[in-house]
């Protein structure tokens, strides 16, 4: 299936592949559906490319990459939302904001896929620990992942 976007033009994109959020992303509640685009090889950050508008794209990582004391306290209601038995079974992303020369995660908004089903939910924890701006790394600076 070729989708447009913005950023990398016309892609082909396996149907498969199509992750649906049914409630849509926090400030896009309408675009339900996107795909997961590699930012390069061997990176450790992903767009989630809208497939429904071509200028919806999210820079997105995964957060143990960065911070692995981060958990996400997963309720049972928000597992049945999207068809989790077990957390085996999913991945999770936070969405990344360039700030300055530094980038930073939003930890307090994590993105939770059902990775069988590629369905997800993006949550909204009340945990104060983590922020919105959680800094994963300087720019310019080395990657040094704290586990790969």
């Amino acid at each position: 299936m070729m989708i447009n976007t913005s950023r990398f033009g016309e892609v082909d994109v396996d149907q498969t592949r199509i992750i649906t959020f049914p409630k849509g992303m926090l400030g896009f509640p309408k675009y339900k559906q996107y795909v997961l685009i590699e930012a390069g090889e061997d990176s450790y950050f992903w767009w989630l490319q809208s497939i429904e508008i071509p200028d919806l794209a999210f820079v997105v990582t995964d957060p143990s990459l960065f911070v692995p004391t981060y958990k996400i306290p997963l309720k049972p209601e928000q597992m049945q939302e999207i068809g989790l038995e077990s957390l085996q079974d999913a991945q999770v992303f936070v969405i990344v904001n360039k700030r300055d020369q530094l980038l930073t995660g939003n930890l307090q908004g994590p993105l939770v896929i059902h990775c069988g089903k590629c369905v997800g939910v993006q949550l909204v924890l009340s945990d104060r620990r983590f922020t919105t701006r959680v800094p994963l790394i300087e720019l310019g600076a080395a990657v040094h992942a704290a586990s790969a």
